[in-house]
């Protein structure tokens, strides 16, 4: 038996109440769970459980495991409240699903080259690609493509291609679709104008820095 991970029904959801299905020491699981875990290169989610500080989330499988502070007496069956930071999420889904629109522009409009690391942090986003010489002259047109996919509007449908798994997948009809088991923004638009900037980080490998106009 595994978490039922309420942030993929409800991304926007900031506090839950929910039950504690075992206690290890300082590592504690959820029946339930808004408070996401670091995957796919996303931050876990800032928070508490029952105003303990959660010092750590950890994905393993489909379970989580929440590592909290020495004394906090929690026992399994206990009623818990789960509470996030929730401008934090919010910055997290956008800049995720924007980073999520840059690869998708650059593998389907520029030779499909291979992704090799991301990482998305609540104050930017970064991609990084095999990929031979400056990705610089391709930035224009992929920063075009993505703030006009994001100013269309477009409604954002994840769904699960796996229940069993955990398997999810992104999907914007007319644009395109990817797996991924991230937190996702309901509609484009809600990402607001983005920048892109190149790094070299050598050995035929490139990154895009992805950052947000609004914060």
């Amino acid at each position: 038996m595994s978490v039922k991970k309420i942030f993929w029904d409800d991304p926007y959801r900031t506090t839950l109440t929910t039950t504690v299905t075992s206690v290890q020491d300082n590592v504690v699981t959820l029946k339930e769970t808004i408070f996401f875990a670091f995957s796919g290169g996303q931050e876990s989610d800032q928070g508490t459980i029952d105003g303990f500080e959660v010092l750590e989330a950890k994905k393993v499988g489909t379970e989580i495991l929440y590592t909290l502070p020495d004394g906090h007496g929690l026992e399994p069956g206990d009623t818990v409240t789960v509470e996030i930071d929730g401008p934090r999420r919010l910055a997290l889904m956008r800049l995720h699903f924007a980073a999520e629109l840059v690869l998708w522009a650059v593998q389907t409009r520029h030779g499909a080259p291979e992704k090799i690391g991301a990482h998305i942090s609540p104050e930017k986003a970064r991609t990084d690609f095999l990929w031979e010489g400056s990705i610089a002259p391709i930035l224009p047109d992929t920063a075009d493509w993505v703030n006009r996919i994001i100013a269309e509007d477009h409604p954002i449908e994840s769904a699960f291609t796996d229940e069993a798994a955990e398997r999810r997948v992104w999907r914007i009809e007319g644009v395109g679709e990817t797996p991924c088991g991230g937190t996702h923004l309901r509609r484009t638009g809600e990402i607001g104008p983005v920048r892109l900037r190149r790094r070299n980080i050598g050995g035929g490998r490139e990154r895009i820095e992805i950052t947000l106009e609004r914060l």
